[in-house]
């Protein structure tokens, strides 16, 4: 049977002189119970109206026009009023498959949702919340395929009711629902519209009712009376208790350490420490609170459910069938087995590694018939997955192969050239390494009984040969010539413990370079360090790629790619995973925890965490855990993870992570007023710091406007319970270890929300698709970014063998120090996937939320920021023709587009989404 439609009336008693609690449910399940009054009655008489409101007035407004009789008695009347719900069909979720019993199909055709309208204002007489206007919706019978579902329910709403503040909902099909938004139509003001963008639980495994409140934007002081005790509450719903193990579906964001990287219960070799206290400082990641490890009860074990908050996990409307998760998930289960099987030899060589370039470039030349790899006969399905990882040969073959990057097609020996190298540092994957030399001579600040002489090798007597136009290093440093990559200090410590591991070593390392007139780097120097070890000395040596014999040239090449092997390192775990990643989820947590859904600064950042959560769980059980992708192929091997834990302990910190700081405090800018910017740069033709620049401006002065609207003074900031709250919860528990370090970023004014927020929104867009979008484009022909190194340099405690090796094939001894195949192939799988933008990728500047749409102030804004976006793509574009900025175009060179905003789907090398969406 269906329903009769539910409207509201009065009671036959007074309102209620205490609220009465919506749902009552045991506190163990982490359901908060609303007080609210239940609805009213549908037999007893309506009371006599005591003032002129009208629905979606407030009483002020609306007490003024109610002199004329006839006026007044049209206005007692109920309005009439009809709720439109947009339900989104999905590829997994409700609409999938609905005919699973007779109970859904009734749920189907009849009423599946109920709303509940919620006053925005108490009752002035008896200081109660107003009781609720129920109805049910019902599924409108639409012609055609459809992307969207609708649902209407129809309310009489009273003329003392007031506003509308909230809306209530519960799912009473046997599935969960992803509601789009609420329009309500029939007020007096016209439409009012509730976005929800949300997955609604169905009531029966979860009886609390979803409460989604207008657009309308609120600080905590400024909340309507009826709606301060649901904004409170639901904030107190999403914090959980800390009990339990988390379940699929639940919308709780707690924290805890990581502790689930390792996998002790497998194989005692997969135990790891864990990431986040006093001996491994960290960030804190989402508590799934599942149960410990059998032989390890400081680690969480791997298996069941990893958890992230439903609103977090990815999409799977209809437009994203070939979304992030898909992609990941695919390559990963599938793809990367494959190629363990069938690029390695059935018939291994002793030694894995590729035996001559010619096997390096036969990786984009080998055809693969799907037809004779069970997993890819489903040709429709990963043709779309694998559109641009592999390369179809015709459009009607089903023969694949592996993409050349555009780097490799461009100039096949692009990856060769020392020029090349050093102006990678400034435009390449990771831009970020690169600092100007600002004392001589260099020295180790390690402790010189530990790791040795902390007096480095490359001294003045080395290099001032090669500085042409300067008699001493001394005046070199002094005009800012001279710039470097220093590993030194962050590997030493690590040295030893990497040696010990099978294949692979590690060096301390230090690469020189120099400023040439034309405003490119020259690289002039590398040095490579081993500490004492094993009852050996300190050993380090300097290359230079100015040798006059062809021994000291090829010594040069294999150093080369040991400092290669290092940046990719550093750059995977540090620029990239830790600096992104890792860092915004404790924002991400604390915002959802202390910001309520209606406060504006919420609503400012939550599209710059789109997917967030989600992308960093699956990381942990594929890419950065206990065997996965990064221990098997990057240089740091089981001691990854403690390395990035080293490192931010060692040097991060929030206030640094604003670009104009960061550039700052690698001596790459100074504070100039009169410059652009407000800074001036060591290097003019830098073009991460000048793309970068442009839009760090652009986004500060969205930032600026927007939060100016709401925060017109610091006691507005101070006062502000849920802001000072999320801050507080950022810098004491998300990032728990640096909670007492001085650097931290006060909250007291405008300015520090602005330079706070534009930090958190920089990090999310712009530094991350820096350092992500353009992986396959520059790693994805290995050699020119080694991931790890598997050889001694062969001046390092030399043995015949080797020696011999090196003199009559140093291309071989080249060869060996690169990644094995397995090692190679796997990054390049995972490199392209990470590369990817999906089709549902939403761009800085692309996408107005509807919140910001309905404030004039706040819509003018972000129009003039998505204009500026737009300006943004034509100076890149006018960049990149200007023949004279050397770093940023050329002969054979990729154009420097990742900080483009916007792109098409795929593998592009540019395009800024909004969050850290893969």
């Amino acid at each position: 049977m269906l329903k009769p439609k539910l409207h509201s009336s009065c009671s036959s008693r007074p309102l209620l002189s205490a609220p009465i609690p919506l749902i009552l449910i045991h506190a163990s399940s982490h359901i908060v119970s609303f007080p609210f009054p239940s609805s009213r009655s549908s037999s007893c008489p309506k009371p006599q109206r005591t003032s002129g409101v009208l629905v979606g007035y407030n009483s002020a407004s609306s007490a003024n026009s109610s002199s004329n009789g006839v006026e007044s008695t049209i206005r007692q009347q109920p309005t009439q009023v009809k709720a439109v719900v947009t339900v989104k069909q999905t590829v997994l979720g409700f609409f999938a498959d609905l005919a699973v019993g007779f109970g859904d199909r009734i749920g189907f055709l009849g009423n599946t949702l109920l709303l509940e309208l919620v006053s925005a204002e108490l009752d002035p007489k008896t200081g109660v919340i107003k009781p609720s206007i129920k109805g049910y919706a019902r599924k409108i019978v639409q012609e055609g395929l459809q992307d969207d579902v609708k649902y209407e329910a129809e309310f009489e709403v009273p003329v003392y009711f007031g506003q509308v503040g909230a809306i209530f909902v519960e799912n009473e099909h046997h599935r969960e629902m992803y509601i789009q938004d609420i329009v309500l139509h029939g007020l007096v003001t016209g439409p009012l519209q509730v976005t929800c963008d949300s997955w609604v639980h169905c009531k029966f495994h979860n009886n609390q009712k979803r409460v989604f409140f207008t657009n309308k934007s609120y600080l905590p002081s400024q909340t309507p009376s009826g709606l301060r005790g649901l904004r409170e509450q639901e904030l107190i719903s999403l914090r959980g208790n800390d009990f339990g193990e988390r379940k699929k579906g639940e919308r709780v964001y707690d924290y805890d350490v990581y502790n689930d990287l390792g996998d002790p219960d497998n194989d005692e070799e997969l135990a790891r420490p864990i990431l986040g206290g006093k001996d491994n400082p960290y960030p804190r990641r989402c508590r799934t609170g599942r149960p410990r490890a059998k032989n390890d009860p400081y680690s969480e074990y791997r298996g069941g459910n990893w958890y992230v908050p439903r609103d977090e996990e990815f999409s799977e409307v209809k437009q994203s069938t070939y979304s992030a998760k898909t992609v990941y998930t695919g390559i990963l289960a599938v793809l990367v087995p494959f190629l363990s099987g069938v690029l390695v030899d059935p018939n291994p060589d002793p030694d894995p590694g590729f035996p001559c370039f010619a096997t390096i470039d036969s990786l984009y030349n080998r055809s693969i018939n799907v037809n004779d790899v069970p997993p890819l006969k489903d040709k429709a399905f990963w043709r779309r997955i694998l559109s641009n990882f592999f390369k179809a040969i015709t459009d009607t073959t089903e023969v694949l192969r592996f993409n050349a990057p555009d780097t490799i097609e461009r100039d096949r020996f692009f990856w060769f050239r020392d020029e090349e190298f050093a102006r990678q540092t400034l435009s390449g994957l990771n831009p970020c390494g690169i600092e100007l030399v600002t004392e001589w001579p260099l020295k180790s600040e390690l402790d010189p009984k530990v790791y040795g002489a902390q007096e480095s090798a490359i001294t003045a007597d080395v290099i001032e040969e090669d500085i042409k136009g300067f008699r001493t290093v001394e005046e070199a440093v002094e005009q800012k010539k001279l710039f470097i990559l220093d590993y030194h200090d962050l590997l030493l410590p690590f040295v030893g413990l990497v040696r010990g591991l099978r294949d692979t070593t590690l060096y301390g390392s230090r690469t020189l370079f120099f400023l040439t007139p034309s405003g490119t780097l020259r690289p002039l120097a590398i040095e490579l360090t081993r500490p004492p070890l094993e009852g050996k000395p300190q050993w380090k040596q300097v290359f230079k790629p100015t040798a006059l014999d062809s021994t000291g040239i090829w010594l040069w090449r294999i150093a080369k790619a040991h400092v290669l092997a290092h940046e990719s390192g550093y750059h995977q775990l540090i620029s990239h995973w830790l600096r992104t990643h890792c860092c915004t989820e404790p924002y991400i947590i604390a915002a959802n925890r202390q910001l309520s859904a209606m406060h504006p600064i919420y609503r400012l950042l939550r599209p710059h965490f789109r997917y967030t959560m989600q992308i960093n769980a699956l990381a942990r059980q594929e890419l950065i855990n206990a065997g996965g992708i990064i221990e098997f192929s990057f240089s740091p091997g089981r001691y990854s993870l403690q390395f990035s834990s080293f490192i931010y302990d060692k040097l991060w910190r929030f206030d640094h992570e604003a670009l104009p700081k960061d550039l700052i405090r690698r001596g790459m800018a100074v504070e100039d007023p009169s410059a652009t910017h407000g800074l001036k740069l060591a290097i003019e033709d830098y073009p991460y710091a000048n793309d970068g620049l442009v839009l760090w401006d652009a986004i500060k002065d969205w930032v600026s406007d927007y939060v100016s609207h709401y925060y017109q003074s610091p006691d507005s900031i101070v006062s502000d319970q849920e802001l000072q709250g999320w801050w507080t919860e950022v810098r004491t528990v998300g990032h728990r270890d640096k909670r007492d370090e001085p650097w931290w970023p006060k909250l007291n004014t405008p300015q520090d929300l602005i330079e706070i927020a534009t930090t958190i929104i920089w990090m999310a867009s712009g530094h991350h698709a820096a350092v992500n979008f353009g992986q396959y484009t520059y790693a994805g022909y290995f050699p020119n970014r080694p991931t790890a190194a598997r050889r001694n340099m062969p001046t390092e405690d030399p043995n015949e063998e080797e020696l011999k090796l090196f003199w009559e094939k140093p291309e071989v001894m080249l060869l060996a120090t690169f990644p094995t195949k397995l090692q190679a192939t796997k990054v390049m799988a995972v490199l392209d996937v990470l590369s990817n933008h999906s089709p549902d990728e939403e761009y800085l500047g692309e996408k107005i939320e509807s919140a910001w749409a309905e404030e004039p102030v706040i819509k003018a804004a972000f129009e003039k920021f998505s204009g500026r976006m737009k300006e943004l793509e034509g100076i890149i574009d006018q960049r990149n023709a200007d023949t004279d900025l050397k770093n940023r175009t050329g002969a054979g060179i990729v154009p420097y587009e990742l900080l483009k905003p916007f792109s098409e789907p795929g593998v592009t090398g540019r395009g800024v989404p909004c969050s850290i969406t893969i």
